[in-house]
C-alpha cells in the first residue's frame, strides 16, 4: 500500500511540474530564435542580404532598378520629393525648397514685363470704381510653353509627380506681385451664378471639378 501511495504522489508531482517546464523550454527556443535572426538580419544589412540599408530614392539612382515601360503620362523615373503634412482636414502639405531662388528669379525675369493690375468680377451693382481697394496687386497668366527659359516645365513637372496628377490638368501660372500694403481682401474662389452671371473662369463648375486644379505658393520674393 505505501508503494502505491508514494508512487502516485510521484506522478502526481511530475504531471503538476511538466506543463511549466514545458512552457519556459518553448518560451526559451522562442526567444533564441528570434534573437538569432535578429543578428543574422544586421550582419547581412550592407551586403544583399534580406534587410538592405534604407537609403533616399533619387534621380540619380534609376540605373539600380528594372524600371517597367510607362506610356505617354507615366513616369520613368523613381523619384522622393520631402513634404511634411500640415493638416489633414482640410488637407495641406508643405513642400520645403520646391524651386530653388535661381527658378523663382527666372520667373520672375518672365514675369515682370507682363505684370496688369488685377482685375475683378463684378456683381450687378459694382464697378471698378467702388471696387477699387479689394485687390490691389499685379499679375500675369503665363503658361509653361511661353516660358523659353523652360523654368516653368520644370517646375510643373515637379507639381504633377508631387500630386500624381498629370500636367494636362494644370491651368497656366498665375504670377502675382504684391507690394507693401498691397492687398487681395477676403473672397471665394467660385462665383455665384445669381450675383455674377454666366463666367469664363468658374470653378465651381463640373467642367472645373473635373479637371482639377493645383495651387503652388513658391514663397514671398522681394523683387
Amino acid at each position: 500500500m505505501k508503494a502505491k501511495t508514494v508512487k502516485g504522489n510521484w506522478s502526481l508531482r511530475t504531471n503538476k511540474l511538466s506543463f511549466p517546464y514545458v512552457f519556459l523550454v518553448c518560451i526559451f527556443f522562442f526567444l533564441a530564435g528570434f534573437f538569432g535572426f535578429t543578428l543574422f538580419s544586421h550582419s547581412q544589412g550592407d551586403g544583399d542580404g534580406l534587410r538592405p540599408r534604407q537609403r533616399l530614392l533619387e534621380p540619380g539612382n534609376e540605373a539600380e532598378y528594372n524600371l517597367m515601360p510607362v506610356r505617354d503620362l507615366g513616369d520613368d523615373s523613381i523619384t522622393s520629393i520631402p513634404f511634411q503634412v500640415l493638416s489633414w482636414r482640410p488637407r495641406a502639405l508643405y513642400f520645403p525648397n520646391f524651386a530653388t531662388a535661381e527658378q523663382c528669379e527666372n520667373i520672375i525675369d518672365v514675369a515682370k514685363d507682363g505684370l496688369k493690375p488685377s482685375t475683378l468680377a463684378l456683381r450687378q451693382g459694382e464697378t471698378e470704381e467702388n471696387t477699387k481697394g479689394i485687390r490691389t496687386s499685379s499679375g500675369v497668366f503665363v503658361s509653361a510653353s511661353e516660358d523659353k527659359t523652360g523654368t516653368l516645365a520644370v517646375i510643373e513637372e515637379k507639381i504633377a509627380r508631387a500630386t500624381m496628377i498629370p500636367r494636362s490638368h494644370g491651368e497656366a501660372f498665375n504670377i502675382l506681385r504684391y507690394e507693401v500694403d498691397q492687398r487681395y481682401n477676403s473672397h471665394y474662389d467660385a462665383f455665384n451664378p445669381a450675383e455674377y452671371g454666366p463666367q469664363k473662369s468658374q470653378r465651381d463648375s463640373v467642367e472645373e471639378r473635373a479637371k482639377w486644379c493645383y495651387y503652388v505658393g513658391l514663397g514671398s520674393i522681394k523683387v
